[in-house]
């Protein structure tokens, strides 16, 4: 749905202003918000040190919401690409929205990832692979050369809370 429209004097006519639902910085000075579909402010429109722990840089691949994402230098640009615990890309934070490769991804460092289905309440959620999670730890001697990380906690059947910890080479 788009946002909202008011009425704004300009020029000494009454004209509709659109609501804006995203901001891109300075530019959207004095403008008046707009809830998202999800009836709440997008991350753009907060202050720093409200909300969300995020940072946003290229998507080095193409990202689906939930998955967990790790940061790489690609000749001095700072990107990020699917997290897989098979080679030795730890997790550093996960999206909630599908990126095409090149577009810039909105990175969630720690919270609620809710882009599952068939989660066990309680269940400790580990790195898989792609992206992806397992609920069941590696072993060392069965995985050996993989990564094991503790993700979060599965909440309830589609929300993990999500606190990364250090992975650990196998």
């Amino acid at each position: 749905m788009a946002a909202k429209s008011f009425m704004r004097l300009v020029s000494g006519k009454l004209k509709a202003i659109q609501a804006v639902v995203t901001s891109t910085g300075a530019t959207n000075d004095g403008d008046i918000p707009a809830l998202d579909s999800t009836g709440k402010l997008d991350i753009t429109l907060m202050p720093v040190g409200v909300g969300a722990d995020v940072e946003t840089c290229e998507a080095g691949e193409a990202l689906s919401a939930g998955n967990y994402v790790n940061f790489y230098d690609d000749l001095g640009v700072k990107k990020v690409r699917l997290a897989d615990n098979t080679n030795g890309r730890d997790a550093h934070g996960f999206v909630k929205a599908a990126v095409t490769i090149g577009s810039p991804a909105i990175v969630y460092f720690e919270g609620s990832n809710n882009d599952f289905t068939g989660l066990t309440v309680g269940a400790r959620q580990y790195l898989g692979v792609a992206g992806g999670i397992i609920d069941i730890p590696l072993v060392p001697v069965t995985d050996a050369g993989k990564i094991h990380q503790f993700l979060g906690v599965a909440v309830n059947s589609t929300s993990i809370n999500t606190d990364i910890d250090d992975c650990m080479s196998l």
